[in-house]
């Protein structure tokens, strides 16, 4: 079991308006005994001391809260001996009852938070195995990832990603699932461990995507969910063939990645749109592979709808291409960075979606061969 103080300090390191916070029940406490002694018995402020174990039992382990109540209890003995016809008995049973019943709140809130804190170290084991941190580098090429849930107490959902360097190059998989929740990400489950088999075995992505309309469609059937018939999931495949300077892209309903190449940004959309992951059977099963040029110091960012359909507090969605065109940094990392702020400060720090995000990179050969030195 984990102890209150171990959850004490687990709390989010990230808002310090939390520390602040869990000392009010003793500043309440002070502010009350203050105004107490020092303004007439009429006012009788003596009678807030309850209020004083009531809010600790909001933020503090059970033992701090008994004992601020009992604080509370001695406060009001002493006051009785400054002031006569307080109330005193009255007073002094009520915050005992508060204090008791603070105390057994205190104590469920700590059993609820130790459960929901096993649940999150599941979730997060559970990313780890679903988005595994991905290389830094892969024959020559760059790439980072960024992955930012929309709630803060969310571990994972419905956008996937992978990197893989296989016998055919370097092949990404970048998408995202209808819905959310856990059958979102059972589904999300299915198509990454689908694309870690696929890209060893297939030649083409072509054959890849088959492999996954097959398996999302399976996954469908075998798990239905009440309020959606059936799983489908936008998806982009791309390949970067050994030794190539070009970059092949088959886009299922995704939204198109952007390319920046001798300080232009391009959006890449497909010449002929291909149907997402099981719709093919309702729309057919065509799918189309462009090739463009990948060269020396071209970085591409490929994302999901959740960083373009990011809105402000006017419904403006975030400027991504205008952005890009902004940027001027060589780094995949640091260009996932800035995207990151950019976009908590456009949505004012409220995300409405999940966020995925790959960044990659085309290394020069006089990279590769300082890498390749240091190495």
């Amino acid at each position: 079991m984990i102890s209150s103080a171990r959850l004490w300090r687990r709390r989010p390191a990230y808002s310090g308006r939390w520390e602040a916070a869990r000392l009010s029940p003793l500043v309440l406490t002070v502010l009350i005994a203050g105004l107490a002694f020092s303004t007439p018995r009429e006012i009788a402020f003596s009678r807030l001391l309850p209020a004083a174990p009531a809010l600790a039992a909001a933020m503090w382990p059970v033992l701090p809260t008994v004992v601020l109540g009992a604080l509370c209890f001695l406060l009001m003995i002493v006051l009785s001996f400054f002031h006569t016809d307080l109330g005193t008995q009255y007073t002094s049973a009520a915050i005992i009852a508060v204090t008791l019943a603070a105390a057994y709140g205190s104590h469920v809130r700590h059993q609820r938070e130790e459960t929901l804190f096993q649940v999150r170290l599941v979730a997060d084991a559970v990313q780890k195995v679903l988005l595994r941190p991905l290389p830094r580098r892969i024959e020559g090429i760059e790439i980072e990832s960024l992955y930012l849930a929309a709630q803060e107490q969310a571990r994972i959902g419905g956008d996937f990603y992978e990197a893989i360097g296989t016998p055919h190059g370097v092949r990404l998989l970048i998408g995202d699932v209808r819905g959310k929740g856990l059958s979102a990400v059972g589904a999300a489950s299915a198509v990454i461990s689908c694309f870690r088999e696929a890209a060893y075995d297939e030649p083409d992505l072509r054959g890849i995507v088959h492999r996954l309309e097959t398996t999302v469609t399976r996954h469908s059937a075998a798990f239905p969910v009440q309020d959606q018939p059936e799983h489908f999931a936008t998806a982009l495949l791309a390949e970067i063939p050994h030794g190539g300077d070009r970059l092949l892209i088959l886009n299922c309903g995704h939204p198109p990645p952007l390319i920046a190449q001798c300080g232009k940004v391009r959006i890449l959309e497909p010449t002929i749109p291909s149907p997402p992951l099981n719709l093919a059977a309702l729309i057919g099963d065509r799918y189309w592979v462009d090739i463009v040029p990948f060269t020396p110091g071209d970085q591409l960012l490929l994302y999901t709808d959740g960083v373009s359909e990011t809105r402000d507090h006017t419904g403006r969605f975030f400027p991504l291409p205008d952005w890009m065109r902004q940027q001027d940094t060589e780094h995949p990392r640091e260009l996932l960075d800035r995207l990151h702020a950019d976009l908590l400060r456009h949505s004012g720090g409220r995300l409405g979606d999940d966020i995925a995000a790959l960044a990659l990179r085309h290394t020069t050969a006089q990279e590769r061969e300082a890498l390749g030195a240091d190495e």
